[in-house]
């Protein structure tokens, strides 16, 4: 006999069929939820940061980050420095003046001691300027160039760590957020299966087991809301932390994700020829192989002498008398130090050039092991969405029909109310788990897809 026709007797009737469309009405809303799924349209798409709380968008952290952290910021400075030292790295040295009172006891001339240059016998100026082999200022501004262009690149690694960190996070922020509400939405439902179980036990159509059963996986749904709210704040403190906020400031709901690119293992090649252009740590070791170059044929060039040019007036009385120019430069004598040093600046060369085959190897191979998680993860959320979600579907609505009409008990009913939650879940963790993937390519590439 169906529990409709039961629901024709007792005073139950109104209650029962009233909870029984709004368990219809609540799991029909349930099954395509707004919160999760591609499908689950209108939440995943990328959200502008203007107007948007704090935590409730992606980008809207990226550009709180870029502007607040400490640790971009440092890098960022010291770029800058850096970038300083190229101008004064290739000038001239300073010009240097000698003045020299010659006889400045006036021996001979019947004065007393003076230091005033026109009270002496003789003063003698020397203005001296240093000037390096040719080439060598050129070479010093390319070494420092190359170190300004690697604390560049080193700034770039830094923030595309940190963004991967903060997308990573946000994906976990999302997905707890996500498991926190299902949990409360299967605890809405359970109450309401609650109602209808005690009232068929008080109409004589079911056991008080089911009313008990429906009792006991609310307190499992509040033990589970007790678990997800303590991921919650834990989150949020990495989160904060990443921000460099305080780790009990508030942040708001995560309101979506960024819509998936087509990416799949068809596009490796693409990848890393971009990858290869701008992964901000192979930049690093790149400019780290052009200044240790650079700075070999400076120390090859260091066999030649540098050059001291001088140009020495004299004076006697208040009158300029005499002129006198010098030269002077440094003899390289020692020849093996110089071969020390340029057998120095060669292994470092080497070491440098094989940190950058090492940068490009492990970078290829992080990229492809990426893509392919990131091409399971994408396949594995079509899956879910196509198949077993509709699959869970039916057999949900086939459990509460079969149950309406007493042909199923209340233990089939909660098995599949546990399975469209489950694929709801999954379905949330493959997203997420796309999100992540997705967060660790473009922090391999040095930018957003």
């Amino acid at each position: 006999m169906s529990l409709s026709r039961h629901l024709s007797f007792g005073p139950w009737k109104p209650c029962l069929r009233a909870c029984g469309h709004r368990i219809a009405r609540r799991w029909g809303a349930l099954l395509v939820p707004p919160l999760i799924g591609v499908g689950l349209v209108g939440m995943v798409g990328q959200a502008t940061a203007q107007g948007d709380a704090l935590g409730s968008t992606l980008q809207g952290l990226l550009i709180h980050a870029r502007a607040q952290s400490p640790e971009v910021g440092a890098m960022r400075q010291e770029a800058d420095a850096a970038a300083e030292r190229v101008q004064s790295a290739g000038a001239l040295p300073d010009p240097i003046l000698r003045v020299e009172l010659m006889n400045f006891n006036n021996y001979g001339n019947g004065g007393s001691v003076n230091l005033l240059p026109s009270q002496v016998g003789e003063t003698k100026y020397t203005l001296m300027q240093a000037l390096p082999a040719w080439g060598k200022r050129d070479l010093r501004r390319d070494v420092a160039d190359a170190q300004a262009r690697q604390a560049a690149a080193r700034t770039d690694a830094t923030w595309a760590e940190l963004a991967a960190r903060i997308k990573a996070a946000y994906a976990d922020y999302f997905k707890i957020a996500g498991n926190e509400r299902l949990a409360r939405e299967v605890l809405d439902l359970m109450a309401r299966l609650e109602r209808v179980a005690q009232a068929r036990y008080a109409g004589g159509l079911g056991p008080q087991q089911d009313a008990i059963r429906a009792q006991l996986e609310q307190t499992a749904m509040r033990a589970d809301l007790i678990v997800l709210e303590s991921e919650k704040n834990q989150v949020k403190a990495t989160l904060n932390a990443l921000l460099a906020r305080e780790a009990t400031a508030p942040l708001a709901e995560p309101a979506s994700l960024r819509p998936l690119p087509s990416l799949s293992p068809a596009d490796a090649t693409t990848l890393i020829e971009r990858a290869r252009a701008n992964n901000p740590q192979l930049k690093v070791e790149q400019a780290g192989l052009s200044g240790a170059q650079k700075n070999r044929e400076l120390s090859l060039r260091n066999r030649y002498p540098d050059l001291l040019v001088g140009l020495s007036p004299s004076q006697m009385g208040s009158r300029i008398t005499t002129w006198g120019l010098m030269f002077e430069m440094n003899i390289p004598l020692q020849q093996a130090s110089r071969r020390s040093q340029e057998r120095e600046a060669e292994a470092m060369v080497q070491a440098a050039r094989s940190r950058v085959e090492n940068a490009a190897n492990q970078l290829l191979g992080e990229l492809a092991a990426k893509l392919a998680a990131f091409d399971s993860a994408r396949r594995s959320e079509a899956l879910v969405r196509s198949q077993l979600l509709p699959q869970s579907e039916l057999s949900l609505q086939s459990a509460l029909a079969g149950y309406e009409n007493g042909k199923v008990d209340f233990a089939t009913l909660l098995d599949a109310q546990r399975q469209i939650r489950k694929a709801r879940q999954d379905l949330l963790k493959t997203q997420v788990e796309a999100q992540m993937r997705l967060a660790e390519i473009e922090r391999l590439l040095g930018e957003d897809l």
